[in-house]
């Protein structure tokens, strides 16, 4: 921590607080509701450089942040915020390590969309093992007699194999759909020696060469970090079985893109569904995927490929849980207490204001 803070509280005694990303995801209804019942009424607003964001963000007491990224150049002046809440999940956006430094708790709704994330991994799984949109291209053209023949090339999902790449809560949600659709199902995730869960669920915890080696479909259920950046590049891929499926609903970056479009084309792969994606910014103020994108231009050939736009985490439900816990945890700490341990990112963080 870089020393006190100036000047706790103002002379109005009135916290200041920015809502980030207000005109590309505008607070609704219930999420105003929220803010009323919590007694805080935020600024909204709109920026997403460090030049636009400062204006707003320098002097507030805390933050409320969707997608915008916020870097270090900012936090280091933002003199008085006590809290950083993440409308999410991910986090990889903020500078957490310079939040901590200033005693800014960064934090995050870590629970919101576990049961939409699982479905949507298996709709994708189970429309790609079905090579559904490749049936729908041909049916669009009346390529009727072609389109059902590519049944003949589906295999049942019984016996097959899932690989759970990390196996925090979506993935534990994966596992008991996978488990219903008769898969055998294994995991991965750092702390090997954490079992309970995986005994639980009937998951077998292996190694992630092993995991690469023997599964029929993969799924990616991690954080993004510098250790897992392009965890899936060519030579993950070529360790892969032939013709085994890929699911990525978490960062866009886990994959290599043109690593993963070549695999797609080879044969290599035998399909993909991807949510997230690393050099396509759905968050943009035109938010159209790049028709030279690698991935994109395979849409509608012959390649088992779903692309979805960062949508896995979407229902009404979920989108009230974020907008709840989002601001429940700026209260909390505007109020002088902790959040919920489990949605505090940086753990170790020595708060700028006591808290208790």
């Amino acid at each position: 921590m870089d020393g006190a803070l100036d000047q706790v509280e103002r002379s109005d005694n009135v916290m200041k607080v920015v809502r980030l990303n207000a005109t590309l995801f505008p607070i609704e209804a219930y999420e105003a509701a929220v803010w009323r019942a919590q007694g805080l009424t935020p600024i909204e607003v709109e920026a997403n450089t460090p030049e636009t964001l400062l204006p707003d963000v320098a002097d507030c007491d805390g933050l409320v942040i969707v997608s915008a990224a916020l870097p270090a150049s900012v936090i280091g002046q933002m003199t008085r915020c006590r809290i950083i809440s993440r409308r999410g999940t991910g986090t990889d956006k903020i500078d957490v390590v310079s939040a901590t430094h200033k005693g800014i708790l960064v934090t995050n709704v870590p629970d919101f969309c576990v049961e939409e994330q699982a479905d949507h991994t298996m709709a994708m799984l189970l429309s790609l093992i079905r090579q559904l949109g490749r049936l729908q291209a041909r049916l669009v053209t009346g390529d009727y007699v072609s389109a059902r023949r590519l049944s003949e090339l589906n295999e049942r999902t019984v016996g097959k194999t899932l690989g759970l790449i990390g196996f925090g809560r979506s993935a534990h949600a994966t596992a008991r759909r996978a488990r219903g659709f008769g898969m055998r199902v294994i995991a991965t995730r750092q702390d090997m020696s954490r079992t309970a869960e995986a005994d639980a669920l009937g998951v077998s915890l292996v190694d992630l060469g092993p995991l690469l080696r023997t599964s029929d479909y993969v799924s990616l259920h991690v954080p993004l970090t510098p250790s897992t950046y392009h965890l899936i590049d060519a030579q993950a891929i070529k360790t892969m079985k032939r013709g085994a499926l890929l699911i990525n609903t978490s960062r866009g970056a886990l994959v290599d893109e043109p690593a993963l479009a070549v695999a797609l084309q080879s044969g290599q792969l035998g399909g993909a569904g991807i949510d997230t994606f690393e050099t396509i910014n759905v968050f943009a103020e035109t938010p159209v995927p790049p028709r030279d994108h690698r991935l994109v231009r395979l849409l509608g050939g012959d390649v088992n490929l779903i692309l979805t736009s960062h949508v896995a985490a979407g229902s009404v439900q979920a989108m009230q849980d974020v907008s709840r816990g989002a601001v429940e945890n700026v209260a909390a700490v505007l109020q002088g207490r902790w959040p919920a341990r489990d949605r505090i990112v940086n753990l170790g963080v020595v708060p700028r204001v006591t808290l208790s």
